[in-house]
């Protein structure tokens, strides 16, 4: 039995839920925004993935997919804040799942969560390592282009694992030096991305026109070209929303962290939301000032329609640089937040028993750090990053895109799951203090819909070399995607039916409390 008269309310909450308070609870509500925010990252997302929505659908696919992916987002998050006030704990939805639906639901969320942070982390990091390469290789030392036989993708690989060292010895420092940096990143997207749209408005000698900003392309492959008609309103178009579903995510976070955080039932509840609802606002203006910028669509287009072209296109070589350097800075914090969520999770999954050498990853430290879970995240994320080594004509990794659907279809689907089961659960479902009340009833319906419809997308090429059969297929152009997500459906199927249904129970106490007095608010 353990004395409970001295925890605080939010340890008592987290004993109602069967865990002791063993992380350091010194993240305020800011914080735990702050820690969403930074992982969504408009400097990060909106940068790096530029190129997927200007290549699969053009400008409109910017303009006005983003607000409408983004409002569907926004409901998800609604939903998940919902859960995250009822249970307020590290792992947050794989503990939602188990709660609601059994051990088998939890241990499909768990590992499906676990693969799409350990993924987004991935493809931040690589983004990251990017715009490094450029502006080393572009404006600081042009010399670092001619390394590794000058081929850009063994540079940007080794600047991506020089990075992951770097990321991943933040992380081990200290939970509160976390808790700092994520403050300091959210300043630094809210007046570096502000920054920008201001260059962007003021500094080139051209922009385009605000009809411009709504136009359609098509430089997929597909369809020949088309820029109407089904192939391109049904399946290009829809592989261009990558760009907002991808950058608006990670705001589980909120959630993961839920056990470091003040007051965690509300603080946890409103990140999710408000990380959401700010982001979409930034980032929409910030990709609006990138397609106001562009002058000359065809250069940008033969530019790989990425961001840097945009930008390079757009300003001096001077201008350029401090755009790029301001984003590149963003990634990296972003790379920092995303590797704290994903080892919470793994700490946490880890402290229910169900990852292997779980004793290893639910460790902490003097520090109350998760220092094992942090190092095994980094690495994983560093192998499941490996094939982007190889690309199209020796500097397109198409396996870059193909780490951010893993990631985007990995988070998403787990985060249906616990939706779909409070759904099911209905007018029953015992909420905390902040709930949807009877919206939750289509709130759900439309988050569990709009997921499954992304997921689908996402396991489908992006390119026609990627699809099995055309003249022009290559390996290189493979959206491993399906590969690496029904393969660990079928793993984890095999691995729950043959062992682990027999010992897996779900979230195991960690206190043993004979009754919890209920919390003051």
């Amino acid at each position: 039995m353990v004395d409970i008269s001295n925890l605080t309310a939010d340890e008592k909450r987290l004993a109602e839920l069967g865990y002791k308070q063993e992380l350091n609870r010194s993240w305020s509500g800011f914080s735990n925004f702050a820690i969403s925010f930074s992982i969504i990252s408009i400097l990060s997302g909106c940068f790096s993935t530029f190129g997927q929505a200007w290549n699969n659908g053009g400008p409109i696919a910017i303009s006005l997919g983003w607000p409408l992916i983004a409002a569907f987002i926004l409901v998800i998050g609604l939903c998940m804040s919902e859960l995250a006030s009822a249970f307020p704990t590290s792992g947050g939805i794989y503990w939602w799942a188990s709660r609601l639906g059994g051990p088998a639901a939890g241990f499909y969320t768990g590992w499906l969560n676990l693969i799409g942070l350990v993924a987004i982390t991935a493809s931040v990091v690589y983004g990251c390592a990017t715009f490094l390469n450029t502006l080393i290789v572009t404006y600081w030392a042009p010399g670092w282009g001619n390394n590794f036989g000058g081929n850009p993708l063994v540079q940007t690989f080794i600047l991506f694992m020089i990075l992951m060292v770097v990321v991943t010895l933040f992380n081990i420092f200290s939970g509160h030096l976390m808790a700092v940096m994520n403050n300091v990143s959210v300043w630094w997207h809210v007046f570096g991305a502000a920054a920008i749209v201001v260059v962007l408005l003021l500094v080139p000698s051209h922009h385009g026109t605000v009809g411009a900003m709504f136009h359609r392309l098509n430089n997929s492959g597909f369809g020949n070209g088309t820029t109407g008609g089904m192939w391109y309103l049904f399946y290009v178009l829809p592989l261009g929303f990558l760009l907002t579903q991808y950058t608006i995510t990670g705001f589980d976070a909120s959630a993961h962290l839920s056990e470091e955080t003040q007051d965690a039932h509300m603080s946890a509840a409103r990140g999710i939301w408000k990380s959401i609802l700010f982001s979409a606002i930034g980032g929409w203006i910030l990709l609006l000032a990138f397609l106001y910028s562009i002058s000359d669509p065809a250069a940008v287009t033969k530019g790989g329609g990425s961001a840097i072209a945009v930008i390079q296109l757009a300003l001096t070589s001077k201008w350029a640089a401090v755009v790029l350097t301001v984003s590149t800075i963003g990634q990296f914090l972003c790379s920092t937040s995303c590797l704290t969520s994903t080892s919470r999770m793994m700490f946490a999954f880890s402290r229910d028993g169900a990852v292997p050498g779980h004793r290893l990853w639910s460790q902490v430290n003097k520090e109350r750090v998760p220092v094992n879970a942090v190092i095994v995240s980094a690495i994983v994320a560093v192998i499941l990053t490996l094939p982007a080594l190889k690309g199209v004509g020796g500097y397109f990794p198409v396996a870059f895109f193909a780490v951010v659907a893993i990631g985007v279809i990995g988070l998403y689907v787990a985060f249906l799951i616990p939706i779909w089961l409070r759904l099911r659960q209905g007018d029953a479902f015992q909420g905390g203090q902040w709930t949807l009340g009877k919206h939750y009833k289509w709130m759900c319906w439309v988050a569990v819909i709009e997921i499954a419809i992304v997921s689908i997308y996402f396991l489908l090429p992006t390119v026609p070399a990627g699809v099995p059969g055309n003249a022009l297929f290559a390996w290189a152009s493979v959206n491993y995607t399906p590969i690496i997500v029904l393969g660990a459906l079928i793993i984890l199927t095999i691995w729950w039916f043959a062992s682990a249904k027999t010992w897996f129970t779900g979230p195991k106490r960690t206190i043993d409390v004979a009754e919890v007095a209920a919390p003051a608010e």
